[in-house]
């Protein structure tokens, strides 16, 4: 499949999963994007237009602890590493926006792991 067909799907996925989510105004987005190095997460509250708190593989804490960043371990720690912040900051409950990107592999362990540190979404 060409990289522009790929990035297409992807896309269209998107607009579909914000429509869903756009009209939830009362819990923050968690949003998570992914490269083929990195993978990127924040809590965002679209009222206010404000990042509260934000994790990715390339923070500070996590700089050091994997060989690279674009795989599931990396994923698992940056999801703790956010989801340790939330509750510091006090956040309980968010929307989970995967940003178009398929339910699974570093996107599910992300997930995963901000849930065991007990945000609910």
């Amino acid at each position: 499949m060409a990289t522009t067909e790929r990035r297409r799907l992807r896309l269209a996925r998107k607009r579909r999963i914000k429509k869903k989510i756009q009209n939830v105004k009362a819990r923050p987005r968690l949003t998570v994007f992914r490269t083929a190095k990195h993978i990127y997460a924040q809590i965002v509250n679209d009222s206010e237009r404000k990042t509260m708190v934000m994790a990715s593989s390339q923070s500070k804490e996590l700089q050091g602890k994997f060989a690279n960043g674009g795989n599931v371990e990396a994923a698992k720690q940056v999801g703790e590493l956010l989801g340790a912040r939330a509750n510091e900051a006090g956040i309980k409950e968010v929307v989970y926006d995967r940003n178009g990107f398929i339910y699974a592999g570093r996107v599910k362990a992300l997930a995963d792991a901000v849930r065991g540190k007990g945000v609910k979404f």
